[in-house]
């Protein structure tokens, strides 16, 4: 018999209060463990302290020195395993570079479809 799964984590880095909590929410309801952030600099602090991180999602549109797009590449950088979703509500997909196994969704985003790439990225 196989020992159960511990769900994956899932980091949740998100500027508005109210977008935030839905995402977390979001996340929850899939089955993942959540960890939250409100900017950059508060989850490259969680990425540093927090082992297990397997998928970030992040607003590309985020106060301060690092945006979703700076964060992704420090990820990419320092924590090349970590999987990376970007959303934005200020950017088409065609306006993104995305890094290496990333992916993007669009505000208003479709959540099954976001569950369905975070269960495709962490199985």
């Amino acid at each position: 018999m196989t020992e159960p799964r511990e769900p994956a984590v899932v980091l949740v880095v998100e500027d508005e209060p109210i977008l935030r909590m839905m995402a977390v929410d979001m996340v929850e309801e899939a089955g993942f463990e959540v960890e939250e952030a409100a900017n950059a600099a508060e989850a490259v602090a969680i990425l540093e302290r927090r082992p297990g991180i397997r998928i970030v999602f992040a607003d590309l549109a985020m106060p301060g020195t690092m945006d979703g797009m700076r964060l992704a590449a420090a990820i990419r950088g320092r924590w090349p395993p970590i999987e990376i979703i970007l959303t934005s509500g200020h950017y088409a997909r065609d306006a993104v570079t995305l890094p290496a196994r990333g992916a993007f969704f669009a505000k208003p985003y479709d959540r099954r479809a976001v569950v369905a790439t975070m269960r495709r990225m962490a199985p």
